[in-house]
């Protein structure tokens, strides 16, 4: 090996442990000080318990400390900025992962090293940015929250997609399919992908096209837009997604077919077949996908893949006729409609009633 090739060799694997030690460190500090700001939280929230006019006293007492900790401390002590920590910790005080958390804990001999052992607990469940946890503290059902706080941790949200996901209401959209153990799963353990049925969405939500709600599109213009956004279409797909192929060509009796996308799941273990159809959904076009299905099953796929996962976007569907186009034990066929605009929460509460 050369000396030129070596030294680059080197080069890469020093820059890479400077750069995962300053990542490690960011956490550390972002951490640490959400843990800071639940114990300040829970100063303030005992103090104002002490207080005889509760409401009055609260005020005097964000605003007396707002200016202190500012004189002596700088800039991020606002009283709304105070409010915010008040308000995180009554949030999380009543977390049942977090009380589970410090109620678990081996009680140590010393007083002084119960609290060490509480901040560790505390720097090790707090893994977001403040940021994200101002915007998590607006959702008031604790089982959804700790959901997209499981997600956001786990896949390295940013603040702009924690909101993107909830927006399209992620968490609603994956309860549908799950029966009451399911969901509490959701909120203990996130998104946790065992069978096809788990990577179902209905509806599917592509705001992030541009494109009209309206019929003013072909289903090759669907189609190109997703391709030019595909980053953006593989997070609304979900985990463990790869892009493969799209307009994937099969052959037999020299008739040819095309298939609009192919990706392939990496947690499943199968490839995931998708038609894109603009309008009503019909029988024939769930007819054709279980020919691609079944082609990529006997043809395609290899001996220790799972069998193939086939898809129908459509802009409308009825239930009845996917329900008896497929058999009952279906496990490969799925339809799910799509949405080009991000639909307001009630839009949403009423596609999800009306399924």
């Amino acid at each position: 090996m050369s000396n030129d090739l070596q030294n680059k060799i080197i080069f890469k694997q020093v820059v890479e442990l400077l750069q995962n030690a300053r990542q490690q460190v960011l956490r550390t500090v972002n951490s640490t000080m959400t843990a800071t700001y639940y114990e300040i939280g829970k100063i303030i929230v005992e103090e104002e318990q002490n207080g005889k006019n509760r409401a009055e006293y609260g005020k005097q007492l964000l605003k007396g400390l707002s200016e202190k900790l500012t004189r002596e401390l700088g800039k991020g002590f606002s009283i709304r900025n105070l409010e915010f920590i008040r308000k995180f910790y009554l949030t999380y005080s009543n977390s049942v992962t977090l009380t589970r958390i410090l109620e678990n804990q081996n009680a140590p001999s010393l007083e002084e090293d119960l609290k060490i052992e509480k901040t560790k607990s505390l720097i090790s469940f707090f893994q977001l940015t403040w940021t994200h946890y101002i915007f998590l503290m607006g959702i008031d059902d604790e089982k959804e929250r700790r959901f997209y706080e499981i997600e956001s941790e786990k896949y390295n949200w940013s603040v702009r997609e924690l909101k993107r996901q909830y927006d399209s209401a992620l968490y609603t959209r994956l309860t549908l399919s799950r029966d009451k153990e399911g969901i509490l799963k959701l909120s203990e353990e996130g998104q946790i992908i065992e069978k096809p049925k788990d990577i179902i969405k209905d509806p599917y939500i592509l705001e992030f096209l541009g494109l009209p709600e309206l019929h003013q599109y072909s289903e090759s213009q669907l189609e190109e837009e997703i391709i030019n956004k595909l980053e953006h279409f593989l997070l609304e797909l979900g985990h463990g997604f790869t892009f493969v192929a799209r307009q994937n060509r099969i052959t037999f009796d020299d008739k040819h077919f095309r298939i609009d996308l192919v990706f392939y799941n990496r947690i499943l273990r199968c490839f995931v077949l998708i038609d894109l159809k603009i309008g009503e959904l019909k029988h024939q076009d769930l007819g054709q996908m279980q020919m691609y299905v079944n082609y990529y099953d006997r043809e395609i796929r290899l001996e220790d893949e799972n069998k193939s996962i086939g898809i129908v976007l459509c802009q409308n569907k009825s239930e009845a006729v996917v329900k008896y186009t497929l058999p009952e034990n279906n496990e490969q066929i799925f339809a799910s409609k799509y949405k080009t605009v991000l639909p307001s929460v009630e839009v949403l509460k009423q596609l999800i009633e009306n399924k």
